[in-house]
């Protein structure tokens, strides 16, 4: 390893560089880097076995002398961009003045990023049109103020709404970041909540990619940009896909990430290099990496450093220096950076303040351009931009490069007066003092520059602009098959799922719009049958034969599958989901998309990119297979689902149910398509399932309602009984109604029997009843559909699921009379089912006498027979609680 740092044979490495200069010289660089590619392979198939290094030079990846020149009118450009600066800025500090509630918000990101995004909207991005889709933008969440600014400037943001950043309960203010359920005609996606939108945006390429192969026309040369900053790249999800972007040669997506080098606290790497390491981590995915790392400035300095010196000087300063260079001044940076003899010469002729505008290049639109060019041209690969910046670029001692910039939300006078004169705003003091916005005269040469530049790409950006096509979805009898009998054969509500979207797919109005998404479980939910008849899409095909080739149900993978089957990975097959459920909105055509996965590493494991889809204003179905604490027997604690249905009722706009025949969960979906497809609600659904064989009734005359809204009775019991009322839902329902024969039998009481298709929604019911009694007291008063249902009826209420007793627990308030709860809280464990609902005491034994008991606190029966029950069942009374062991 030492003749590696160490030349043995000068002469001959010179002799090897001359010859790479002269291909160089007279073949290009792209020769040259065959030729040196091919050298590296041969040695490795003689032995050498050297590892390679994924990184490049600590310097601009396009040459100065091959770099794209812009051709727009840089001075406009400047203006627009000094003048985007300036109101984003006054934007927030304006808001967190004395009195004004102090919402936050903030300025530094953007003002290190300012550049990247102006020449995004002067020269590439499209917006859709005519002859173009337009192109998808992940605009970095922190940086919202600035996509505000520039709205304002194009007559899209009035200056009463930048007045109202962070005011948005009146109406008409700003959000605080990008949120398209708050702003539906502005925002595309929600990307603050950091690593969701690289994620996100490498699906979304991915889709495009699946659009255009199966039909749905993909006009122009459709791009997806996703902004990041570099402190976010530390997310998991940030760089958890990548792999996928380079293995599918996803060349339709360009990463742009703004390094400031800062994330909220202090350096990302100040002890190293997260250019480096961003660069090593890409390249090594099959990324195309272009490095903006220096500006027009440095490209004379380079040129003179004919040893190397400076080059060599820039790799080996660490992030925390190069954020103290820019904190200080030219004269420190010479001192410091510059710390020799040869590269003191260099700058010999420079003054401090010369050294000082030695701008990074993403602070320099020429570099950013060239870069951006690059990038678009680029075939094959998914590309990569890694931007250095100055995070709070122009604002001086207020936060330029300073640990603390992040959370500056407030300039003094002086820095405003600063900012101002920085970007040379035409205001005066008083006026810059007071924040005021600046609009220049609607005549001047570079606004009406910058509308031309958008018109020429199509349209104005950010933008939301849904399609309005309402579809029309099967009826009810579509699905006649599941609202009948099955008499004495069984099978689960996975596999009425399964047969409910086989007959889906075969519809000739919808059918090639659903878009079945699984991720590596398709055998586990009885789904293979599909593999054959629709295919798993795959861009370049099937290159193999399958082992199961022979065979009816085969692997079968197809540039026209349907199925997106995502391998073992929650997040990419819901970043699939929400891709396929936004289409609508994003690439003018309507997808109905349905993701089914192991309940229990659904919500748990990818709660913010579903709290994210809310936001998106998704449609679609989420299916939790193998749901329930007790259904999954033999899986253990970590399978084992008893809360995913809590989680899905904190989505606002989630509509969730716990089916148990197969008669409810076909009401529930062709209802749930009309909403969605239809009438056009902004509403995704999330359905349990359950892997549970049993025989399915056929539905009940007059329950389609009921199963809707949330509870419906089953079965009446007996008049002039003894008598109860139990309430059940998924598998659970089953031991309530054989519960409710013990009672009969074994102790002569009768039992209503209701199926709780969904607590979420009879909660939701009766919040609403709830609120609008409280704020209209001397109107009639509404009653909550469940209190509607249970008035009049006679004996205490029990109600057992699959999940914690929250989940049942939540309609208490509405339920008149006394309400009794079971549920599975606590740790799940592998066993029979029977073993484990007798277990978590939801089996039919405890819902039996949690009834008596009931019965018994009303005085109706003795407590004597309580005991009996306990006693005749074999209940162990002094076992320690399921929660506790």
């Amino acid at each position: 390893m030492a003749e590696q740092h160490h030349d043995l044979d000068p002469q001959e490495t010179q002799e090897w560089l001359a010859a790479l200069d002269g291909v160089l010289a007279n073949e290009g660089a792209e020769r040259a880097h065959f030729l040196v590619e091919q050298l590296v392979d041969h040695a490795r198939q003689d032995g050498v076995n050297i590892p390679y290094t994924a990184t490049t030079a600590y310097i601009n990846t396009v040459p100065a002398h091959l770099e794209a020149k812009s051709p727009g009118n840089h001075g406009f450009e400047e203006r627009i961009r000094s003048y985007t600066r300036w109101n984003a800025a006054a934007m927030v500090v304006k808001a967190n003045k004395p009195g004004k509630g102090d919402p936050g918000g903030h300025i530094t990101s953007f003002a290190s990023a300012a550049t990247l995004y102006d020449v995004g909207w002067n020269h590439f991005w499209h917006a859709p049109s005519d002859n173009h889709g337009g192109d998808l933008v992940y605009f970095q969440g922190h940086c919202a103020p600035g996509m505000y600014s520039r709205a304002f400037l194009e007559g899209r943001i009035t200056e009463d709404q930048l007045d109202k950043f962070r005011k948005e309960v009146d109406g008409g203010g700003l959000s605080s970041y990008p949120h398209p359920w708050l702003m539906p005609n502005f925002w595309q996606f929600p990307t603050v909540s950091m690593g969701l939108g690289p994620i996100m945006a490498i699906y979304q390429a991915r889709f495009m990619k699946y659009l255009g192969d199966r039909g749905f026309e993909q006009k122009g040369d459709r791009k997806v940009w996703c902004f990041c900053g570099d402190g976010e790249m530390d997310e998991p999800e940030s760089l958890g896909a990548i792999s996928l972007a380079g293995r599918e040669h996803l060349d339709n997506l360009i990463f742009v990430i703004n390094c400031n080098l800062q994330r909220l606290d202090g350096p990302v790497r100040g002890n190293s290099k997260i250019i480096q390491e961003l660069e090593g981590d890409f390249r090594g995915s099959g990324w195309n990496v272009i490095k903006v790392v220096w500006g027009s400035g440095w490209d004379a300095l380079l040129a003179k450093d004919a040893k190397g010196l400076l080059q060599r000087r820039m790799m080996e300063v660490v992030d925390g220096e190069y954020q103290t260079y820019k904190s200080k001044d030219g004269a420190y940076v010479r001192e410091h950076f510059f710390n020799s003899p040869e590269l003191k010469a260099l700058v010999s002729n420079m003054s401090d303040d010369d050294i000082w505008r030695l701008t990074r290049g993403g602070n320099d639109p020429h570099k950013v351009y060239a870069g951006y060019k690059a990038a678009v041209e680029h075939k094959g690969q998914p590309t990569l931009l890694l931007v250095k910046t100055v995070k709070g670029y122009g604002m001086g001692a207020a936060g330029e490069s300073q640990n603390v910039a992040h959370q500056t939300k407030k300039l003094s006078e002086d820095d405003l007066l600063h900012l101002r004169d920085r970007f040379k705003i035409p205001l005066t003091d008083e006026e810059a003092k007071a924040c005021k916005f600046y609009m220049p005269p609607a005549d001047a040469p570079e606004l009406k520059y910058m509308h031309e530049r958008r018109a020429a790409l199509g349209g104005y950006l950010p933008a939301r602009k849904p399609v309005d096509e309402p579809l029309q979805v099967p009826g009810l009898d579509a699905f006649k098959a599941l609202l009948e009998s099955t008499g004495e054969r069984e099978s689960s509500t996975t596999m009425a799922f399964v047969r409910l979207l086989g007959t889906l797919v075969k519809d000739k109005t919808i059918g090639k719009r659903v878009v079945p998404i699984v991720p590596d479980e398709s055998r586990t939910f009885g789904m293979e049958g599909m593999f054959r008849q629709l295919g798993i899409w795959s861009h370049v095909g099937q290159l193999y034969a399958p082992e199961d080739a022979d065979q009816l149900m085969f692997y079968k993978e197809s540039t026209t599958g349907q199925i997106l089957q995502e391998g073992i990975n929650e997040a990419g097959a819901m970043s699939d989901w929400i891709a396929a459920a936004t289409a609508y909105a994003n690439h003018g055509v309507t997808m109905i998309p349905f993701y089914i996965y192991y309940s229990m590493f659904g919500f748990q494991r990818i709660g913010d990119l579903a709290w994210a889809a809310g936001d998106l204003r998704a449609r679609g179905f989420l299916l939790g297979g193998t749901a329930g604490r007790t259904t999954l027997n033999g899986e253990g604690l970590q399978h084992q689902d008893g809360h995913t249905q809590l989680f899905a009722e904190y989505i606002p706009n989630c509509v969730s149910y716990d089916p148990t025949f197969a008669y409810e969960l076909a009401v529930i979906v062709q209802d749930g398509m009309k909403r969605m497809y239809q009438d056009q609600e902004n509403i995704y659904y999330y359905l349990t399932l359950m892997n549970e064989n049993y025989a399915h009734p056929a539905m009940p005359e007059g329950a389609e309602a009921g199963i809707l809204k949330g509870l419906y009775k089953f079965r009446q019991g007996d008049a002039g009984k003894l008598k109860v009322q139990l309430m059940g839902s998924g598998t659970i329902f089953r031991e309530v109604i054989a519960a409710a024969e013990l009672l009969k039998a074994d102790f002569g009481v009768d039992a209503d029997i209701w199926s709780a298709t969904s607590f979420n929604e009879l909660r939701r019911d009766g919040v609403n009843a709830a609120r609008y009694n409280l704020l209209h007291p001397t109107a009639e008063q509404q009653v909550p559909y469940v209190t509607q249902c249970l008035k009049g009826a006679e004996g205490p209420v029990i109600a057992a699921t699959d999940y914690k007793r929250t989940f049942a627990d939540q309609i208490r308030e509405y339920v008149p009379g006394k309400y009794v709860v079971l549920g599975t809280d606590g740790y799940g464990r592998s066993d029979s089912r029977e073993a484990l609902r007798s277990f978590f005491e939801v089996d039919r034994y405890h819902v039996a006498v949690a009834a008596l008991k009931a019965l018994a606190d009303e005085g109706k029966i003795g407590t004597d027979k309580v005991a009996e029950a306990i006693a005749k069942y074999g209940i162990n009374a002094d076992r320690p609680a399921p929660w506790t062991v």
